[in-house]
């Protein structure tokens, strides 16, 4: 016989909204969601403008933080003890951090092989990592030739398919994607540069629905006469900056290209806006659109302007260039897609290379930085009374899941691999991580392995995430 009686979904003592209630109810949790969404992006905005590299680790660690936040919040706590337990947790997991830190800045040698082991460890989680050793070499030669400088417009890339990723190289100068002009000198030795950004086709009439009505060809004639006199006006303008090469943003037309031809000046057009200030800042000149005061105009200089070829593309090549430090990359690859994605691996890590330059302490990768946090923010919790000690062993907890995903996306047994990890570092092993290129896993000396990062990017990993989960979480209150 049929029962008329209602189902139940939910549990017992289970608190149902119903109408406008549970309408609002949902759009507040929306609110708090896409909140919570707008700070992890921001933080993983800022830590690849200051850093270069770390985005998924400081996002990861902001969400760990703020599922054991949530978890505190359903036991009662209130979110300001969470908050202040967090930032004793914080000071303590820097405060180790930095005491693990190694500076071997003082040996040239020693230095340049930390740098090339964060290169490689940079590179392990990217597209590049089968070549990371080949494409570590590059960065860190393009980054020592900059001398403690962090300016990576200095560095130019260039992206040519065909070959493979391990014909990549690095070439010192500046190469621009661009050819010479017709019937104009293919090498030119000491040049003197003006780079502009400047009309040179002043043979077409710009303004939209112009007409011009002539009543004769002798008046079409005298009009083409005086718009060439023009365009040779500016040209000898140019020359009276006693250059021997010109670079134009914009193009440049057959007449003035004449022109610049006949009297033996190297003349290249529609140089790209990024490609020109590049070019402007490694030979040491300004981007000018006048002409009428040479004297104020400051001149590019290098050693040598010659074509080059790469692949199938003729390109021209800048040699000895004022900015001793400028140099490009080569990226070659089977496909655009493939570049494109080699040159932003191949980005990140020339960032986390040229701030460790400047922050040249180094820590150790592989889960073992955090588990040594992980063991001072336990330490620091037994200090700490009331329910604030729960917060800061959650803070502990959450810089535990940082090697624990490290083991599950290599596919191994996170919790066996972990577990000997918490246990070496706590029998004073502090150098250890998990070796995740054996078969089956395993725990081994980190520095032995060259798993190195930066003390920088580690630094800023558990501040933001930090300040970010101590943020959401006072949006509760």
């Amino acid at each position: 016989m049929a029962s008329f009686n209602p189902t139940q979904i939910f549990d017992d003592g289970t608190t149902e909204e119903k109408g406008e209630n549970a309408r609002l109810s949902a759009f507040v949790g929306a609110i708090a969601v896409g909140d919570l969404a707008k700070v992890l992006v921001n933080i993983s905005k800022v830590q690849d403008d200051e850093v270069g590299d770390g985005t998924t680790s400081v996002t990861v660690l902001a969400a760990e933080l703020l599922r054991e936040a949530e978890k505190l919040v359903d036991k009662k706590i209130h979110p300001q003890t969470i908050i202040e337990g967090y930032r004793i947790a914080s000071h303590a997991a820097l405060a180790a951090l930095e005491k693990s830190a190694v500076d071997h800045s003082s040996s040239p040698e020693a230095f340049k092989k930390d740098l090339l082991a964060i290169a490689r460890t940079t590179l392990s989680s990217k597209i590049l990592s089968q070549d990371r050793d080949h494409f570590a070499e590059l960065a860190v030669d393009a980054v020592l030739r900059m001398k403690g400088s962090s300016d990576l417009s200095h560095i130019q890339i260039i992206k040519k398919a065909g070959g493979k990723l391990s014909d990549s190289y690095l070439d010192e100068g500046f190469i621009l994607d661009k050819k010479i002009g017709v019937n104009q000198p293919k090498r030119l030795e000491k040049a003197k540069i003006l780079v502009a950004n400047t009309s040179m086709d002043t043979d077409k009439i710009k303004i939209f629905g112009a007409r011009v009505k002539v009543g004769s060809t002798g008046k079409l004639a005298e009009l083409e006469k005086a718009e060439k006199d023009k365009m040779k006006a500016k040209v000898e303008k140019i020359k009276a900056h006693g250059i021997n090469c010109f670079i134009n943003r914009q193009l440049i037309y057959n007449w003035p290209e004449q022109l610049f031809s006949d009297a033996g000046i190297m003349s290249i057009e529609h140089a790209d806006f990024d490609g020109i200030e590049r070019l402007a800042l490694v030979t040491g000149g300004e981007i000018t659109s006048t002409f009428d005061h040479p004297d104020q105009v400051q001149l590019g200089h290098c050693d040598l302007i010659e074509e080059v070829i790469i692949g199938e593309d003729t390109l021209i090549k800048f040699s000895g260039v004022a900015a001793g430090q400028a140099c490009t990359i080569v990226l070659r690859g089977a496909t655009e897609q493939l570049l494109d994605e080699a040159e932003r691996s191949l980005h990140d890590a020339l960032a986390v290379l040229s701030q460790t330059v400047k922050e040249p302490r180094t820590t150790l990768g592989g889960g073992c930085a955090e588990m040594l946090m992980a063991k001072a923010v336990e330490g620091a919790a037994l200090k700490v009374d009331g329910k604030k000690q729960i917060a800061v062993t959650s803070f502990a907890v959450a810089l535990r899941q940082l090697p624990t995903i490290l083991a599950d996306n290599a596919g191994y047994d996170s919790s066996e691999l972990v577990a000997k990890l918490r246990t070496a570092i706590y029998d004073g092993m502090t150098t250890y991580g998990l070796d995740l290129l054996t078969p089956g896993g395993g725990i081994t000396d980190m520095r032995e392995l060259g798993v190195i990062e930066s003390y920088k990017l580690k630094k800023a990993v558990v501040s933001s995430a930090s300040e970010a989960a101590e943020i959401s979480t006072s949006q509760v209150i």
